[in-house]
């Protein structure tokens, strides 16, 4: 594994044994503790989509259990920004689920977080393909970069481009990905998906994923046949002229049986 694969490897198991950490003081309870665990673990990241989600999910859990409701709806709300379907369990105290109803009717009066991935019709397996990403709604100001991954189905790994995302408003930033299947001789499909990226790395938005990649079609033009090109018709054409003109050159030419010509009769 390169130095740089490590680190991140390490990183985000660093990650999850702090949230490990985090969960353990909760069951205890000891949102103290817990409060003390979490701090400071997005600005360490990058984190992963989920370990950002249950970040925020704890740290709510916790300033709740401590009766401090500001910054549990804070909590709460940007754990409902990274995943607005995000439910918390039902036997937690009333401490918690109360604050985290707050936080969950005002997050209804803000739009999800959301990008408009897109691309055109009519692509084909030997041409580059256009992709678009364009920010449609980022309530809580931490969409800034993303990757994205490609590939072509059926190969075992992906490929992957960095994206600068515009402001929301602002024109899509384009992309454009090689031809994904230049030697093919069938239709192919082209799978990719998107993970958008705050300031710190840290994954906030998902766009499908490596087990459910949104597909773009490519299709597949066979050749010509040869006998179809305009230019062996062309070639065709030009040596029956050809031919046809020294057919008539030699009709019109060739001597005939008999030979022009005068005699005198001496007297």
């Amino acid at each position: 594994m390169g130095g740089a694969l490590l680190i991140a490897a390490l990183i985000v198991g660093n990650a999850g044994d702090t949230l490990d950490r985090a969960a353990t003081a909760l069951a205890e309870f000891r949102p103290g503790d817990a409060v003390t665990i979490l701090e400071g673990l997005e600005d360490r990241g990058p984190l992963t989509h989920e370990q950002h989600v249950q970040l925020y999910e704890q740290l709510g859990i916790a300033y709740a259990y401590l009766e401090n409701s500001k910054d549990a709806i804070a909590a709460f709300s940007k754990m409902l920004a990274l995943d607005p379907g995000r439910a918390i369990s039902y036997t937690l105290s009333p401490k918690v689920t109360f604050v985290f109803e707050e936080a969950r009717k005002k997050s209804l009066s803000r739009p999800a977080p959301s990008v408009d991935v897109s691309w055109p019709r009519d692509l084909f397996v030997d041409q580059p393909v256009p992709v678009d990403v364009e920010v449609v709604a980022d309530p809580e100001d931490f969409l800034v970069g993303a990757r994205l991954y490609y590939r072509r189905r059926g190969t075992p790994s992906f490929a992957e481009r960095a994206v600068t995302l515009p402001d929301r408003g602002e024109r899509p930033t384009r992309v454009e990905l090689p031809a994904a299947a230049p030697d093919a001789r069938a239709s192919e499909v082209l799978e990719l998906y998107l993970v958008a990226t705050d300031r710190k790395k840290n994954e906030v938005l998902v766009f499908g994923s490596p087990d459910r990649p949104r597909q773009v079609a490519l299709q597949y033009e066979p050749p010509e046949p040869w006998y179809g090109r305009w230019w062996v018709w062309a070639i065709a054409g030009t040596v029956v002229a050809v031919g046809a003109g020294a057919a008539v050159f030699a009709a019109t030419n060739e001597p005939g049986p008999t030979v022009g010509g005068t005699f005198e009769v001496d007297r």
